[in-house]
This record gives C-alpha cells, structure tokens and sequence, in this order.
C-alpha cells in the first residue's frame, strides 16, 4: 500500500477525530451513534453494532436452507465473509487494528486511495451483501431476496444522508475488497465451492474391524474425506488428538465400557429416564439439514447473542465475528484431517456389532418413521467439541473467561426440546455441548474429550494472530 496514500488517509482522519473532540467529547467518551448525518469520515467503533449482527442472523438463515452446506463448509464461508468484513472496515479502524492483507500470502486487497470521504458502514454492507452472493450462489429464492432486502434496506438508510459521491465511493470499496477475499478463496482449491462436493463417492475407508463405513440408517459415501487439505487461517499440521483407545470387544476394556456407556445414556434417554440428557442431547444438536443452522452454525448464534447483549461498537462487532469465522473454519479442518486419520467407528457399529444389539440406534435427528441418523464421517474427535472449543476460546478472550448468558439460540421451537439453559462460561457452554453427543448416541466420550482439547488448541492460535497493534 503507497505510503503518502496511507499517510494521506490518516492525516485526514486525525483532523476528523480532533473535530468530534472539539465539538463532542473527550477521547474516551467518544458516541456510539448510528446517526450519520453530521459528518461521514468516522472511525468504525463509532457506529453500533446492528449492521454486523443483522448480517450475521441472515447468514445463518442462508447457509441453514443452502443446499451442500454442511458444518466444515458453513465454517470456511463464515471465515470468508467476516474477513471480507473486518477489511472493509479495516481503514476506519487501523489506528487499532491490523490488516491481513500483507499476512496472507495471495490475499491482495484494494488499496484505499483516499479520493475523499469513506463512510465505513456502507464500505461493510457493500462487502456483506458481495460476500454472501458469492458463497451462496444456489441459495434459495428466499434467502437471495432478503440478501438483496437486507442491503437495501441499509443501503437507502445511508444515502438519504450522505453525499451520493460518498455513497457511491464507500460502497465500491466494499465490493471491491469483498471480490477480493472470493478470488483468494478460488487459490484454496479443496475449500473453494466445496458445497457442490460433499459426499465422496470415490473415498474408500480403510479396512478393518472398528473401521469407520458407510453408517446406518442410509449409508453415505464419507462427507469430505479430504477437507483436511483446506487452507486454515492460523492452524497447522501440528493440531492434532492423542491417538484414540485401541479397539477391542473385551468387556474389560476402555473401548468397551465408553460404548457401553453410549448404549446405556440412549436407553435412558429413550425411556425418559434421563430428562436432563435429553435435553441437552437435543439443544445441542443443530446438524440435521434445514432444520437448524449447523453445530458450526450455532457458534455463529452465540455470538450474536452476545453483541446483543453486550452493545459492542460496531469494529469490536466486525472483530468477534470474524475471530470466530477463523476459528470455526481451522476447527473443522484439523478436526477432519484428524476424523480421516484416525477412521475410527462410530458407535451404533460397535454397540450391534460387538453388544448384539442389532436394533440399537441413536436419538439423533428423527425423520419420523422410527429411522435416526448417524453423520457419514468417522467419529474421534468430534467435530461438534472442535468447533466448541475453539469458538469458546475466541469469545472468551474478547469478553471474558467467565462469562455468564443464557442461550436463547432455539427459543420457542417445538420440533425438540429447545428451552433455554444458563451457562456461567463460555467454555461450560463448549463442554456440554461435546458431552451432548454421547447421549445422543454418535460419539465416544474419547470423541468428546480429544475434540475439546484440539479446538481449544486451534482458538488460541486465531487468538495469537495480529489482530491488533
């Protein structure tokens, strides 16, 4: 980036924040207004954070009923857009922050040759609407309109204030940096457009007794075997679980008990002797398609709650959802690379097969025939600990590591039981989600536990990236 063009840009900036000074406030009492009619060179902390939450709630409208899009792609287009976000604000907020436009190899962004003014939020709408249009090209009608609604309906609140050369301005540099972000993503070539790729039909799993396979009820080809090659954002080669619990059908051994314990919390939970563990197995769910939004989804749902509750301004918004996007995408990279490593079983194989039990089920996602679902990928870790872990890590560092909410998330629903719950942390929230897969009968407790500690391993390399000078 030119230096006098950089240097430019902050001498104006500087002369429009010693204006606010002048005729507003101190430093650190700078307004947190979404009136723009007074002035539209402001830094972006000075704006609320309603624009990043309402583009937040339409993504996980959009990427809920978008075919293809399954938990590791959810993450990776949640990463891919937020980013796009974070650098469209990135110019009202670099007194702060840091861009990673000179962090990415490949990742070239637009300069902001300061032509004139900037208003930031338009810059941040512009890339938003971009950003969705190009990862959720085939979403449906519906949602495609409320993009177009949703940009819109900002985008007439700006106008009618703004100089429309200042509009027109702001609003082609958010679409520039948003193009920019898409055509780094096309270099990412097992990532890019991974929707129209989920199920690969030519993945042969590994043979062998306590081998993953194609799983019962409707036996899929394994979903993204090779998602472990998908570029991460600060993961590497190095997040990885300790090796899983040898197979072995002795009933003296670890393996053993874990699924015994498995079959027994779903007996339970069938009888309705576990009341509590079903309703978490069933709060937590989230990855039956159209239903919910996905487990990585829900992370993305605890975050706006959270910018609900707590108002931050609008470049402390920006940061945490783009923050958690990196996290919940490496989450589901090295989660999977892992799951295929590994290739270990999930337990309705190891429950009929080696406890004889050939009717034995899980209570997950029920289609109302008497049929439950099993996800078609191996089981150790988790994915729904790793994303979990490594979204909890994120949100903790930005507001603290006991951090006490209740999640709203699927208040209201009667499909499951979706009552709200209170958590004290952000990590008790990680936890009982992992444990919410064992009574619902897909995972081991080994599952759980290894996938925590991976994601808390990947959150706290996003955490350590340079966000911030």
């Amino acid at each position: 980036m030119k230096k006098f063009t950089l240097f430019k840009h902050q001498l104006l900036a500087v002369f429009a924040f010693f204006a606010l000074l002048l005729s507003s406030c101190s430093e650190d009492k700078l307004p947190v207004i979404d009136d723009i009619s007074s002035s539209a060179i402001r830094p972006t902390e000075q704006f609320t954070a309603n624009l990043a939450l309402k583009w937040n709630e339409l993504f996980l409208e959009v990427e809920r009923f978008s075919e293809g899009y399954r938990p590791p792609v959810s993450a990776r287009a949640s990463a891919y857009v937020n980013l796009a976000a974070y650098e469209a604000a990135y110019p009202g907020m670099q007194d702060k922050y840091r861009s990673f436009g000179n962090y990415y190899e490949g990742l070239d962004l637009p300069e902001f040759a300061f032509l004139g003014d900037i208003h930031y939020p338009t810059a941040i709408n512009a890339a938003y609407e971009t950003s969705l249009r190009h990862f959720f090209p085939t979403a449906p009608a519906t949602q495609l309109f409320k993009i177009v609604e949703l940009a819109n309906s900002f985008n007439e609140e700006y106008k009618s204030q703004l100089p429309i050369e200042v509009f027109v301005r702001s609003r082609k540099f958010g679409r520039e940096v948003a193009d920019a972000v898409f055509k780094w993503s096309s270099t990412d070539v097992e990532g890019h457009n991974a929707y129209t790729r989920n199920n690969d039909a030519s993945y042969i799993p590994p043979a062998g007794t306590g081998k993953w396979k194609p799983t019962f009820p409707d036996f899929s080809p394994a979903l993204l075997p090779r998602w472990g090659r998908v570029r991460t954002f600060a993961a590497d080669t190095r997040d990885i679980v300790a090796d899983p619990l040898p197979y072995s059908d002795s009933p003296s051994s670890e393996i053993y008990q874990q699924a015994k314990r498995v079959e027994l919390l779903v007996n339970e939970v069938k009888a309705n002797k576990k009341p509590e563990d079903r309703w978490i197995a069933d709060f937590w769910s989230d990855d039956c398609p159209i239903l919910t939004f996905t487990p990585a989804g829900r992370w993305v749902a605890i975050a706006n709650q959270v910018v609900v509750k707590e108002k931050p301004n609008l470049a402390k918004a920006i940061e945490t959802y783009a923050k958690v996007g990196m996290a919940l995408c490496d989450a589901g990279i090295r989660c999977w690379h892992e799951k295929y490593r590994f290739n270990y079983e999930r337990p309705i194989d190891y429950v009929r097969r080696v406890m004889g039990d050939q009717n034995w089920n899980t209570v997950m996602c029920p289609d109302g025939s008497g049929n439950y679902f099993t996800p078609p990928f191996p089981a150790y870790p988790s994915g729904h600990a790793t994303f979990g872990a490594a979204a909890a890590i994120v949100l903790a560092d930005l507001y603290g590591d006991t951090y006490k909410m209740i999640d709203r998330c699927h208040e209201g629903r009667t499909e499951f039981i979706s009552a709200p719950r209170a958590f004290n942390s952000f990590f008790a929230m990680a936890e009982e989600n992992a444990y919410s897969r064992i009574p619902l009968g897909v995972h081991f407790e080994m599952d759980a536990v290894e996938g925590l500690n991976l994601g808390y391993g990947v959150g706290s390399k996003v955490n350590a990236l340079p966000w911030r000078k």
